[in-house]
């Protein structure tokens, strides 16, 4: 071989490996790109699921709700002279476990109290009433309790308001 065919064939080879050593570097580039948006899928679905299950059982929670009211109806209705009796304690420790079970859910109920300033965010008014040397939009009886889950309301609460 001549020496001008092997500075061409050089030439060449060289020329030959700067293409390939570009395509290189755009396919790792494509590659990793990839993965990265895989990996974010992957972390943004494993989010999406952790928030379906966080409210998985709402409909089942809300379902639990007028259980619990009942039992909340029996306790303010009962003569203090049964309290102590141990079915009705028993009744009661029944009331305990359903509560304590909707915390473990995230169920926490709402913070209101008579007297309060109606939201409408968060309660529901049931019946509005003239109430002299109360002003307007306060809280007068609360009719049934309402709850949030995991920080989202489930169930406003049903109150009586001044108007």
């Amino acid at each position: 071989m001549t020496e001008d065919k092997k500075k061409l064939n050089l030439e060449e080879l060289k020329k030959e490996l700067e293409v390939c050593q570009k395509q290189k570097s755009e396919y790792l580039a494509g590659w990793q790109r990839a993965r990265a948006d895989f990996l974010n899928y992957k972390k943004e679905e494993r989010e999406r699921i952790e928030e379906i299950l966080k409210y998985a059982n709402e409909e089942l929670i809300f379902k639990i709700l007028p259980i619990l009211d009942n039992f909340y109806l029996i306790e303010t209705k009962l003569p203090e002279d049964i309290k102590e009796n141990e079915n009705v304690k028993g009744i009661l420790q029944i009331k305990k476990q359903i509560v304590d079970f909707l915390k473990r859910e995230g169920v926490e109920e709402l913070k209101i109290k008579t007297g309060d300033k109606f939201d409408p965010n968060y309660q529901e008014a049931v019946e509005t009433t003239e109430k002299e040397g109360i002003e307007p939009g306060i809280i007068l009886e609360i009719t049934q309790k309402g709850y949030i889950i995991n920080g989202r309301l489930l169930r406003p609460a049903k109150v009586k308001v001044s108007k």
